[in-house]
Order: structure tokens, then C-alpha cells, then sequence
């Protein structure tokens, strides 16, 4: 069998198993109409083998050598998608590929939904553009350099915009119909205090429920609809933003500083590393679905899992905080205009557009060429059309926050 064929046969098998789900709910959903007693609920027994059809058999040295040759043919989207259906077949399949897919900062793709919370490549950008929808009050965050004309691009974030009377909330998805905090597919949001000069960036999961258990006893697991006085489902605070305010009405780009709790400041020294999560258990992406026998049920939350975020607090004092600042432009006196050197990622002059640098004191021996380095981009190139770049150590979250920050106003700052 030819590996195209190999590789047609999996997206077949991916579509068959929807279909035998779809129908299996029909099903579900006829009998619970035309039956009128009460029968009892029967769970899933963890221990009880799921089967998983004959691709599971697949000797792990052939398996190993098919995922590793559709990885490296299948490098930009939407051909990407047959990665992710190799992660679709089994749990044998899902565990390789999950192991030879690397992270965006060692490759510099996103594949996975975990990719969006992971850092970012070091030399060149991951570039991406956001599309404002005034109407419903959205913005879709995109892979890829511009729009494309087909309307087939990489959806990886969604946000949309909600007033409160204290100021305004940002709730960041996965998808761009659900925006509930209770849905599997919300991730965090972004909130800004009444004046909208200071920002808020938070995460759904806590950088603090990661924890080894002494004992070495496996780890306690527990469905989300289960309630644990310990464990939150709320936001978690990894990053604020602050606009100064522009008190003597001067002429001048905004100016903000980013403070990223998550992020030590080490991460961008020599041989500094960025925390990297390996799992989102809270999260079920339609591309990425679970076994049709364990559809339907809630997910499971692994609460000492160390694939968690592991990281200090900044008001502990164990840590310095990465800080960002935007990159100061200079004055053309052609054009009469604050510039700043996008590379032809932005076409049109807007307060909104920024550059990002990191913020660093001289005892940390950073190299100018480091200092200078643009981390994340944002400008506008068309009517509702924005380009977003970024790189280590900010993850695609991160930056799609930051960035959303920029859209709402600011008279006081401007």
C-alpha cells in the first residue's frame, strides 16, 4: 500500500468514526423517547480496554516511520490536518504522533490546541492576522500571512468583546460560536478596568495545581461535574497590561508595558527556558476528538499533573517577571508621522499598531541584539484586517490577549 493511500484511508477512517458517533447519539436519543422506564446509569470502567480497530495493530516501527513521514510532508495548513488525524485513529496512533510532534518553539508549527498556549519559535515568527467583526463584536485570530481568497484559513483563537459596567471583558475560545465560560472550548479571557488603561490577561487553568505527590501514588482524577473544594474553575492571573496615561495630551504613539507573571525573566537569557505545558485535560477539540466510546462523557481533569503549568507567583518573590514594553518609533519629518519598521507586515497608520520589546535592567547582561529583538508585532492592513507576529517566549494566548487589548479605547492615553 502506497503512503498516499496509507494517508487517504485515515481520513476516511476519521469521517466514518464521526458518522458512527453521530449515529450512535441518534440512537441513544430514540430509545430514551419511546422507553418510560428508569434504567441505571452506566459508566465507563476506566480499566476496560477500548477497542480500537485494526489500525491499532500496526507494528510501532512502521507506525513510528508513517506519522514521522506525514509530519514532515504536511508542514502548513490545511494539509495539516492529516497530522491530527493520525492522532484521531487509536490510542497507539495518538500516543506516537503526540511524541514526534514537537513544540512551535522547536519546529515552529502549531498543530494541536496546546500548540496556542506553548511558546512561540526563537529566530523567526509565527505570523498570524486578525479579523474585526464590529457587528457581533468579535475577532478571530487566523493562520497565515493575509486572508486567503478561498476562506479556507486556520481558525486557532476566538474572542469576543462583552461590556460590564465596570469596564470590559474579552472572552477568548477556541471556537467562534461558544463563548460560554463553562464550555470545554474557553480558555481565558481578557478583562480591562473603566477607565481601559489597565488589563487583566487570564488563564483557565492555574499555574499552581501542578504538583509531584511525595508519596509517589498515582495521581486522583475526577470528571469536571464532580466538585472539588480545591481545585477552581475560574481565571488565573499570568499577565496585566498598563497604558500610560497621556495627561499633557502630547502627540505620540501610546505607550504600555506588559508584565507577564507566567514568564520569568530568565526565559530570555542565555540558556533561559519558558515554562511549556504539554496538556490541556479540560479542553476536546473537534479535530482532536476522543475514542466514539468515551464521546459523550465528561472530561477528566488530571489535578497532580505535572503537564500543567509549573510556575512561581511574582507577589511571592521567587521570580522576576518577564516585562514588555512598545519599541519607541521615530519622528519622519517627510511624512510628518511617529514610523516604526514593520518589514511590509503593516500597510496602514493606526494608533493601534505596536512593537514589542523586553523590558530589562542592565544587571541582567542581556545582549543589545536580544533587547532590540521584537517579541510581538501588531498593525493594522486593511479596513477590520490586523497581522499579529509573535515569538518566544509569548504563546499564541498570550499574544492574542496583548493584542486584543489594543482595540478597545483609550481617550485618557491618547
Amino acid at each position: 500500500m502506497s503512503f498516499k493511500s496509507i494517508v487517504r484511508e485515515l481520513k476516511e477512517m476519521r469521517d466514518g468514526i464521526g458518522s458512527l458517533s453521530r449515529r450512535s447519539a441518534e440512537s441513544k436519543h430514540w430509545h430514551s423517547r419511546v422507553k418510560s422506564h428508569v434504567v441505571p446509569d452506566v459508566t465507563l470502567n476506566p480499566l476496560e480496554p477500548v477497542q480500537q480497530g485494526q489500525w491499532a495493530h500496526v507494528p510501532p516501527e512502521l507506525l513510528l516511520d508513517i506519522i514521522r513521514r506525514v509530519e514532515e510532508s504536511e508542514t502548513s495548513w490545511p494539509a495539516r490536518t492529516v497530522v491530527v488525524s493520525c492522532a484521531s485513529v487509536c490510542k497507539s496512533w495518538r500516543a506516537v504522533t503526540k511524541e514526534i510532534v514537537n513544540t512551535p518553539e522547536q519546529c515552529g508549527r502549531l498543530t494541536f490546541p496546546i500548540s496556542l498556549k506553548q511558546p512561540g519559535p526563537r529566530e523567526s515568527p509565527i505570523q498570524c492576522f486578525i479579523r474585526r467583526n464590529r457587528e457581533t463584536s468579535t475577532y478571530l485570530l487566523y493562520f497565515g500571512l493575509v486572508p486567503s481568497e478561498n476562506g479556507t484559513d486556520k481558525l486557532l483563537l476566538a474572542a469576543k468583546k462583552i461590556r460590564r459596567a465596570t469596564g470590559i471583558d474579552f472572552v477568548i475560545s477556541l471556537v467562534a460560536n461558544d463563548f460560554s465560560r463553562s464550555s470545554n472550548t474557553y480558555v481565558g479571557k481578557l478583562r480591562s478596568n473603566f477607565l481601559g488603561t489597565k488589563f487583566t490577561i487570564c488563564d483557565n487553568q492555574s499555574p499552581h495545581q501542578a504538583g509531584t505527590q511525595p508519596n509517589g501514588r498515582s495521581s486522583k482524577r475526577f470528571h469536571t461535574k464532580q466538585a472539588s473544594p480545591r481545585v477552581s474553575a475560574g481565571n488565573y492571573t499570568v499577565g496585566t497590561i498598563a497604558y500610560e496615561l497621556n495627561v499633557l495630551r502630547t502627540r505620540g504613539p501610546r505607550r504600555m508595558n506588559c508584565t507577564m507573571n507566567s514568564i520569568p525573566v530568565s526565559a530570555i537569557q542565555e540558556g533561559g527556558t519558558a515554562p511549556t505545558p504539554t496538556s490541556l485535560p479540560q479542553i476536546i477539540d473537534e479535530q482532536f476528538p476522543l475514542s466514539p466510546s468515551l464521546k459523550g462523557k465528561a472530561p477528566i481533569i488530571d489535578v497532580s499533573s505535572t503537564s500543567l503549568l509549573e510556575l512561581p507567583v511574582q507577589s511571592q518573590g521567587l521570580v522576576e517577571p518577564l516585562v514588555l514594553k512598545n519599541k519607541a518609533p521615530r519622528w519622519h519629518e517627510q511624512l510628518q508621522c511617529w514610523c516604526l519598521n514593520f518589514k511590509g507586515r503593516v500597510t496602514v497608520a493606526s494608533v493601534k499598531n505596536f512593537q514589542l520589546v523586553a523590558a530589562v535592567d542592565p544587571s541582567h547582561n542581556l545582549s543589545t541584539a536580544e533587547q532590540e529583538k521584537v517579541i510581538l508585532q501588531f498593525g493594522k492592513i486593511g479596513k477590520d484586517i490586523f497581522t499579529m507576529d509573535y515569538r518566544y517566549p509569548l504563546s499564541a494566548f498570550q499574544a492574542f490577549a496583548i493584542c486584543l487589548s489594543s482595540f478597545d479605547t483609550k481617550p485618557a492615553c491618547e
